[in-house]
């Protein structure tokens, strides 16, 4: 008897396996296919390659809708870059991330698509896109990529979605910044972001992110269409390095200087103080 009940146990593990199994191919047919490295597409006009707004140069040509405050402080920030400073881009020299907006025009993107969840890798980064159908949390630890949950929708009802929707709230970290020269979000880390990502109609190898982003630092909505090409390499190179690995920049306070290459200090503006070193013992020169 005893061999007989696990004998029946096994088979119907077995037959739920391959129901299961079955199930989770059917579900996945549902979804569109975005495996591969998908490159940013981002023409370079001068200067830095990596902006949000892929057809314009960066920094001001962007024209982003900044009210005056904000405007006056990303022109703050190019003046201070301009005297060797990092502006309003220091964080990057900490090598912390850039999180939302500015990761998702990072150089290579990598997207695990499953029905509860949509990865998107980038570098060391990671965003989660919840489409499992949860509600908002009502208490959400701040981070630098912000809470997204998504929908899928199959716009031509051929049984394949076509479009991913996505909402992506704060609280955030910061502050964050749109691209090298500074060009600001609101320092109240409140942004909210609206995406749809789809694959181009007569491109499969091409991928659409519509993106909007609303922020007390813009008199208006900002829209974009950022656009991902497909590496047809089917074994990419994905980057492996960490920007902490070879970053000689060095910040103490709101102060960056650079680490020379026999281990000191260098100043990287002119006339630059050193660092306060009130908290050291000071060698005393031998009379």
């Amino acid at each position: 008897m005893v061999l007989g009940s696990t004998t029946g146990v096994c088979a119907l593990a077995v037959a739920l396996m391959v129901t299961s199994g079955s199930a989770q191919a059917a579900d996945g047919a549902k979804y569109p296919n975005w495996k591969g490295q998908w490159d940013a597409i981002n023409p370079r006009f001068g200067g830095q390659g990596v902006k949000f707004d892929p057809t314009k140069a960066f920094g001001p040509a962007q024209q982003a809708p900044l009210a005056p405050e904000y405007q006056k402080i990303h022109e703050e920030s190019m003046a201070d870059q301009a005297e060797g400073g990092q502006g309003n881009f220091i964080d990057h020299a900490k090598c912390i991330p850039g999180g939302m907006p500015s990761m998702m025009s990072a150089p290579a993107q990598e997207y695990i698509v499953t029905p509860e969840t949509t990865y998107i890798s980038v570098g060391t980064d990671l965003r989660r896109i919840f489409t499992d159908g949860r509600p908002w949390p009502t208490n959400v630890e701040p981070t630098y990529q912000g809470y997204s949950i998504g929908r899928w929708i199959d716009e031509d009802g051929d049984g394949v979605y076509d479009v991913l929707e996505v909402e992506t709230r704060g609280p955030f970290k910061g502050p964050r910044a749109y691209d090298a020269t500074g060009l600001p979000l609101h320092f109240d880390n409140q942004s909210t972001f609206k995406e749809r990502f789809y694959l181009d109609k007569k491109d499969a190898n091409l991928l659409h992110e519509e993106i909007t982003v609303f922020d007390h630092a813009l008199t208006r909505p900002w829209s974009v269409d950022k656009t991902y090409r497909r590496d047809p390499n089917p074994y990419p190179n994905w980057s492996r390095i960490s920007c902490a690995e070879g970053n000689n920049y060095v910040v103490v306070g709101t102060d960056t200087y650079f680490l020379s290459g026999d281990g000191f200090l260098m100043p990287t503006k002119k006339d630059q103080a050193p660092p306060d070193l009130r908290y050291f013992r000071q060698t005393r020169t031998p009379k």
